[in-house]
């Protein structure tokens, strides 16, 4: 399979050590993409190889993450890391951009967690990310809930792009446990338009994770400086 790296992480798996490992490959072009290195690349690396980096971490981790670019691109060595992971006592979880519905159905049984990139409103997401996939987004949501799937659906907030009334929308329109808006950051953007665009900064996130709180059971703002912080 292609991957970018594997490392060892207490941050992306709430009270737990993973094993996160970034996938190459992924079918969207999102212009604020943080990761563009991995949309077209990775190294070739064999599962046995995984497989080993798991066994080995296995004193010290207690969750695997699998995320990308895009993990269900490689849909059949994901679930093989899955399945290897479940076996081995681990939980897991999947991180998402929604384009694979009927593939996520086909792990949800493997998975504990996942991480759902909701990064426009449903309709708008022509318009935002310039891919009109809203629908299967949507459509990756009810999966996980109908699953009882411990679900977080994440937002980037890009000023450029979207504004307040954007998180809103989405707020008002989602199911999940954990609502979390993350900080744009323009230092490693695919659009070199966005270098530049002001970040926003944490008492903006805060005011944005404070409007759209009625609509949610849990909502956190995400900053490079302060880290996860809940809205009360």
């Amino acid at each position: 399979m292609m991957i970018g790296d594997m490392i060892v992480s207490s941050l992306e798996f709430p009270e737990k050590i993973s094993l996160v490992i970034f996938t190459g490959g992924c079918i969207l072009r999102c212009p604020y993409c943080h990761n563009p290195e991995l949309i077209d690349n990775g190294k070739p690396v064999e599962l046995p190889e995984v497989f080993n980096k798991i066994e080995s971490s296995m004193d010290f981790i207690d969750s695997v993450v699998i995320t990308g670019g895009e993990a269900l691109i490689q849909y059949d060595d994901v679930k093989k890391i899955l399945e290897y992971s479940k076996k081995q006592g681990l939980e897991t979880k999947l991180d998402t951009n929604g384009c694979f519905p009927d593939k996520l159905s086909e792990l949800i049984d493997l998975l504990d967690y996942v991480a759902l990139d909701i990064k426009a409103p449903f309709n708008k997401y022509e318009k935002i990310i310039g891919s009109d996939i809203g629908d299967k987004v949507k459509e990756c949501m009810e999966i996980c809930t109908d699953n009882g799937i411990y679900l977080e659906c994440r937002t980037t907030y890009v000023p450029f792009l979207m504004d307040p009334e954007d998180i809103t929308e989405i707020a008002k329109s989602i199911t999940t446990d954990i609502y979390t808006i993350q900080q744009f950051r323009d230092k490693a953007v695919l659009d070199k338009r966005l270098q530049g665009t002001p970040v926003p900064s944490r008492d903006e996130l805060k005011e944005i994770g404070e409007a759209v709180k009625p609509f949610l059971k849990k909502v956190r703002i995400k900053t490079a400086e302060f880290g996860n912080e809940f809205i009360d």
